[in-house]
């Protein structure tokens, strides 16, 4: 069995609920097993990854990134569309829009950040995020009238507290748009892998100090809810836009299995 795209389903977005035919694959790897349901949208296999778990119980520092990508990249998968829910340090990236990040600044601490372990190897992180990919999903919310940023750049912590407002105004100075605690080091895991991958952020919040209130999870669940809808229609609209066999730089991966533990 071969699968080509992947959905991996942040904060809000448990469910693959744009699938038919659904089965669930349990995947081994070096670095643990995983869970991967497996479905069909217009004739094309599907896999689908509950970042946090189904009933959402792994917290951000916990997710085991190396398992997850690793049994994506067993699957055959070349292409990644990760969701995330995001505070914004940018006034002009507000609540409920999209962004499609470009760059990310690395503030996590304990993550294992690759799978290679034996040998060294520098992997090139000029586009992080697929170009491809982002520009494919810019179309399709061009095309379905949602309001979104084609770039940014994705603060990752290591959550999974908040940030302080002394770490936002740091955040901002240093270029950050939006912060969030997934994307590190899942991207760089699939670079490593030779996956093409993109972030669907969507903004649910002024970050600390910028918002007016309180920061609570239970604001960021329900404005991921509010949004589900219009996240399911843009995967759905990307995925009708890939091309499943598609070649892309980012398959050009120097990881080789023997570097692996």
């Amino acid at each position: 069995m071969t699968v080509r795209i992947a959905i991996i389903g942040g904060t809000g977005v448990y469910d693959p609920s744009i699938l038919d035919e659904v089965r669930q694959k349990r995947l081994e790897t070096p670095f643990g097993p995983v869970w991967v349901k497996i479905g069909n949208y217009r004739e094309r296999e599907v896999a689908f990854v509950a970042r946090h778990g189904e009933d959402h119980s792994v917290p951000p520092h916990l997710v085991n990134y190396r398992a997850n990508i690793w049994g994506l990249k067993q699957l055959g998968v070349k292409s990644i569309l990760a969701t995330a829910a995001v505070g914004s340090l940018n006034p002009e990236m507000k609540p409920c829009q999209l962004v499609f990040v470009d760059q990310f600044l690395d503030f996590t601490k304990s993550r294992p950040q690759t799978f290679i372990e034996k040998g060294v190897v520098h992997l090139d992180m000029t586009d992080p995020y697929c170009p491809e990919l982002r520009a494919t999903l810019a179309r399709a919310a061009r095309e379905l009238g949602l309001e979104h940023h084609t770039a940014g750049t994705y603060v990752c912590t290591e959550g999974p507290r908040f940030e302080t407002p002394a770490e936002i105004r740091m955040f901002r100075q240093l270029g950050g748009d939006i912060v969030g605690m997934t994307s590190v080091p899942e991207v760089v895991l699939a670079r490593e892998a030779g996956i093409c991958y993109a972030t669907i952020a969507m903004v649910t919040n002024f970050a600390a100090g910028i918002s007016p209130n309180r920061l609570s999870h239970q604001e960021v669940v329900e404005v991921m809810a509010e949004n589900t809808a219009n996240l399911r229609r843009l995967v759905m609209r990307a995925i009708e836009l890939l091309q499943p066999d598609r070649t892309c730089l980012c398959h050009e991966t120097p990881l080789d299995p023997s570097a692996v533990k």
